[in-house]
């Protein structure tokens, strides 16, 4: 077993890292470009959407009151009729990516400190490279990467860039576990 604390400079490290390679990965390739597409009718949209003022928030449409209205006929028509959605009402004015990078750089951190919980617990110091890759890799793979299947399984978000946020999060992992595996405690 290795002290928790020894693993401070790792997670740190790989915390930056991934920070670093994900903003290159988002601005400087093309890779995300298409996850997504431009709404048809953007700006008939729009127009009908404003008066309505809604909040930001989630949303579903159309969206029951109980279960004995999703039952109903008349929900059963809305549901034939269309359209279907999930919608997520962000605020007005520019975007300001300042808090979400805050937010990204410390879950990552999150991550490494999950990574560095199991490995811990499971080697002690001195051990080998590729022992400290497999335990700190595998976390954070399960981290970065699983919980976004389950946007496309229930919430119908497009395969394809799931797959790609899984890539990512492979591509994270794999510099975590590096990282963790260079820097492990002897």
């Amino acid at each position: 077993m290795t002290a928790l604390p020894a693993l401070w400079l790792p997670i740190l490290l790989s915390s930056i890292i991934v920070f670093v390679v994900s903003s290159l990965i988002h601005m400087l390739t093309p890779w995300h470009k298409s996850d997504y597409p431009k709404m048809p009718d953007e700006d008939a949209v729009r127009d009908a959407l404003r008066p309505l003022a809604i909040p930001p928030g989630d949303y579903v449409l159309p969206c029951p009151g109980s279960m004995e209205e999703m039952r109903s006929p008349e929900f059963a028509k809305k549901m034939n009729e269309g359209p279907k959605m999930m919608l997520t009402v962000m605020p007005n004015g520019p975007a300001n990516m300042g808090g979400p990078l805050v937010l990204w750089f410390l879950y990552s951190v999150v991550v490494g400190i999950f990574a560095a919980y199991i490995a811990s617990r499971a080697l002690p110091p001195g051990a080998h490279y590729l022992q400290v890759f497999r335990f700190a890799g595998a976390t954070a793979f399960i981290g970065y990467s699983l919980a976004l299947w389950q946007m496309s399984i229930w919430y119908r978000r497009s395969w394809v860039t799931t797959i790609k946020g899984t890539i990512d999060g492979l591509i994270y992992a794999l510099l975590t576990a590096g990282t963790f595996g260079w820097l492990w405690p002897h």
